[in-house]
């Protein structure tokens, strides 16, 4: 949504401050040197990229226009999640986990909460460490190494639409100066035109480097904030699980174990203690 208001006010305001200036807005429409930017940035950008790279980034893209999945009712749930499943260690050993961890869309806990049921990279993940606790043949410190392996290889996944889209907002403002490039030389091999025809010629070469710059700093620049953003936001998940599920092996206690969950989350989605504590005793009940 905030990706289209900005939209809204770059386009807004540069092209109204143009017209309030005494400039004409259609000569600015130049269908061929849109043509010639967008075509030869779309070109070079699948040139760069992979198959699997493209499909991402593109997933990536559509992700800009929506709102965050990663909400405090969200943490909640995992948070929750997380402490069904320690409570039930603490109270039937490690073992007692394995038919949950084994086939989590057959576990009564799971079921409860199928917002993160349906992201099946975070149930792995939580349920691959889950299995390898149940097994008892790695200590807390070798597992929070793999842990952060892991972690740093997902953010470095999903980081790369963030850098291919990085390199197409640097690569556009050199394209408007080939659509420019272009124009000047047909305005050169034009010279028997009188001036006021050259004149136009020239006007609708400078509109690619307009555009190029345009479409660089006003389009594509702000999506590699918006997208690095949400990579950010996806590896926290990551983190949290890791930090619960640490703390249980250092044989803390289910509540305090979420609690140190909740204190690595960002300010914007951290649930207050007495919410958390209010949720849990919630979950207690039923």
């Amino acid at each position: 949504m905030f990706v289209i208001i900005g939209y809204v006010v770059t386009l807004g305001s540069i092209f109204g401050g143009y017209a309030i200036a005494g400039g004409h807005l259609g000569a600015l429409w130049q269908p061929l040197e849109v043509l010639m930017i967008a075509g030869g940035a779309v070109g070079a950008f699948v040139a760069a990229n992979s198959l699997h790279a493209l499909k991402h980034t593109g997933a990536a893209l559509g992700g800009c226009f929506k709102g965050s999945a990663f909400s405090k009712a969200y943490y909640m749930e995992l948070l929750g999640l997380l402490f069904e499943l320690l409570a039930k260690v603490r109270k039937e050993g490690l073992m007692s986990l394995e038919g949950d961890v084994e086939e989590p869309e057959k576990s009564t806990i799971f079921g409860k909460y199928p917002t993160i049921m349906a992201d099946h990279h975070l149930v792995e993940f939580i349920t691959d460490y889950l299995r390898m606790m149940v097994g008892g043949n790695l200590n807390a410190m070798e597992i929070e190494t793999l842990m952060d392996n892991e972690i740093e290889t997902h953010h470095h996944e999903e980081s790369h639409p963030a850098h291919a889209v990085a390199k197409l907002a640097d690569a556009t403002p050199a394209f408007g100066i080939v659509a420019a490039v272009m124009g000047v030389v047909h305005t050169m091999e034009s010279l028997q035109l009188p001036p006021s025809e050259l004149g136009v010629l020239i006007g609708h070469a400078l509109v690619g480097t307009f555009l190029g710059i345009l479409i660089s700093y006003g389009f594509f620049a702000p999506l590699v904030s918006v997208i690095e953003a949400k990579v950010s936001e996806g590896s926290k998940v990551y983190q949290v699980v890791k930090v619960v599920l640490l703390a249980s092996l250092n044989g803390f206690a289910p509540q305090t174990c979420v609690e140190f969950g909740r204190k690595v989350l960002f300010s914007t989605e951290r649930p207050s203690f007495r919410e958390m504590e209010e949720d849990i005793k919630a979950r207690k009940g039923k």
